[in-house]
């Protein structure tokens, strides 16, 4: 169990062990805010697990006001939701391909949103797309969905690209569904986290029925979920402006700034020696 806070994680595992008792459940901390914590983690993987299954990435954030990430100048939803999800992807596709069992594929799930499917990126032809995000004048309610479209668009172009075979990693993105149970809405105040509230309990799953989705994935999906996009336990469209000239573009365009933001961890040759 990776988390950002040593306390929190280990009354998560002691609720699991209550329940499962036998389950041997291990934390320890990956900060999604830190590219170094990113990679320390990765490391440790890689140096003390002889296997590795199955690695669920559900790390997310929604913040209600602007804020940049310290190290990277990232605006805070963009680096959680997107660049440091999809680092932390890529670095664990060599253990998931090496430590899986034999004959068997990992299986590498990273946690999504319906609210992709209507999301629209700020105006960015003449700027980064990753800059439009960062700037403080396009922050607002569409910026959680935005973030969550930029994984869209990398995990298409990474199957463009034939990197990752499912035959060693099955990749998928999955939408959960709209949860309660959780603290993921705790920076919502006043008369909005009421009426959240009062919504999360007409319409909102659970926790244990949005952990089926998460089952079905990794354990139930085969290789024909590999690079797809699933919700309600079946794979589905990706978003519509995927399919669009201009979809192609931003995917291209984001492609390469991603991977210049990367340059650091190596990624171009970690993706290449997944081939």
């Amino acid at each position: 169990m990776g988390v950002r806070s040593i306390e929190r994680g280990e009354e998560a595992a002691a609720r699991l062990k209550a329940s499962f008792p036998k389950a041997i459940i291990e934390v320890w901390v990956v900060d999604m805010a830190s590219y170094d914590s990113i990679q320390k983690f990765v490391h440790k993987v890689e140096k003390e697990l002889n296997t590795l299954d199955i690695a669920v990435l559900n790390a997310g954030i929604n913040r209600h006001a602007f804020g940049l990430n310290e190290t990277t100048k990232h605006e805070e939803t963009l680096q959680i939701n997107y660049l440091s999800t999809f680092l932390l992807a890529i670095l664990l596709l060599p253990s998931l391909k090496s430590k899986s069992p034999l004959g068997s594929p990992g299986r590498l799930t990273i946690i999504s949103s319906a609210l992709a499917n209507i999301a629209v990126l700020p105006e960015h032809k003449s700027t980064a797309i990753l800059t439009a995000l960062d700037d403080p004048k396009n922050f607002g309610n569409p910026t959680y969905g935005s973030s969550k479209l930029l994984g869209h668009f990398f995990l298409w172009k990474l199957m463009d690209l034939e990197y990752v075979k499912a035959e060693d990693v099955v990749i998928n993105l999955i939408e959960p569904g709209f949860l309660k149970g959780t603290e993921f809405n705790r920076d919502v105040k006043g008369g909005l986290a009421i009426g959240l509230k009062l919504f999360k309990a007409l319409v909102a799953r659970t926790v244990t029925d949005a952990g089926t989705t998460v089952v079905d994935a990794t354990m139930v999906k085969g290789k024909e979920a590999h690079g797809c996009y699933m919700a309600d336990w079946e794979v589905r469209p990706f978003p519509p402006s995927l399919y669009t000239q201009d979809g192609r573009d931003t995917m291209d365009k984001l492609w390469g700034e991603t991977m210049a933001e990367f340059g650091f961890a190596n990624v171009r040759g970690i993706l290449e020696a997944m081939k």
